[in-house]
């Protein structure tokens, strides 16, 4: 944790040699996530529900998927960019240092500037919370912050599948995107508004549904089920099936040169 607090001190400090630069970055990832906002909201704005949800509570969706990926993005960013390290040989390296390949990849690049999108999430899930008729709980306080958590582990899961994924290809495969991109945008409304396909989809494939849609479901009152709140926890075991991929490809690597 001490080298990880070193690295994350040496990236903060990098940024800001820079600071107007930073921050127009900053108000830059900020902005970029309003287009969500206004699709929400403009929707709303003629229609009173969608499929019984209201603005407030697709608020609270839009802010826990937001969040989680703008946390991922801020931390795990070096496997977003693994396809470079591999091109590269730069993975020769990592793997001569007597250090963890996944703890070098975390602490090889930490996004500041993606702080922006998690100020933007922060906000929209702010409002949903102050507007929507949920009684707030310290239990349903901690639920919230646990699909936050759980959220963020799941999109790194998938970064770090894209990363294994590049040692096989040399080059990032940008169907990818559908699950990290794409997620983060149709993620702004609960998942069964989809449909039961895409919902079991998501709920046995890729675990969106466990840390969005069952403990939403349980925050609103829709259901009793105490499973939907424990679902969360059950959703960074994605990470295992992710993890044994990347294993599978960093024995099969081979150097591409310098």
């Amino acid at each position: 944790m001490r080298l990880y607090l070193h690295f994350f001190a040496m990236h903060l400090k990098s940024r800001m040699a820079y600071r107007k630069s930073f921050f127009f970055s900053l108000v830059g990832q900020f902005l970029s996530a309003f287009a969500a906002v206004a699709s929400i909201w403009f929707l709303f704005a003629r229609f009173e529900s969608v499929r019984g949800y209201t603005l407030s509570e697709c608020m609270l969706c839009t802010g826990v998927v937001l969040m989680s990926f703008s946390l991922a993005e801020c931390f795990f960013r070096g496997f977003d960019r693994f396809s470079r390290v591999v091109r590269e040989a730069q993975f020769d390296r990592i793997l001569l240092r007597p250090r963890g390949v996944i703890f070098q990849l975390i602490c090889q690049e930490i996004d500041f500037a993606r702080l922006g999108k998690l100020l933007q999430g922060a906000l929209m899930l702010a409002y949903g919370i102050s507007v929507s008729p949920v009684s707030w709980t310290p239990a349903r306080i901690a639920l919230l912050a646990a699909m936050v958590l759980s959220g963020t582990l799941v999109f790194a899961s998938l970064f770090l599948l894209y990363a294994a994924l590049c040692f096989f290809t040399l080059e990032g495969l940008e169907f990818m995107n559908v699950f990290t991109d794409g997620a983060r945008e149709f993620g702004a409304y609960p998942l069964d508004v989809y449909g039961a396909a895409l919902l079991k989809f998501c709920t046995f494939v890729i675990p969106y549904a466990l840390f969005q849609y069952y403990p939403l479901t349980y925050l609103l009152g829709r259901t009793d089920n105490p499973l939907c709140a424990l679902a969360p926890l059950a959703a960074p075991l994605f990470a295992l099936p992710c993890y044994a991929v990347w294993r599978i490809g960093a024995r099969r690597y081979q150097s591409a040169g310098s």
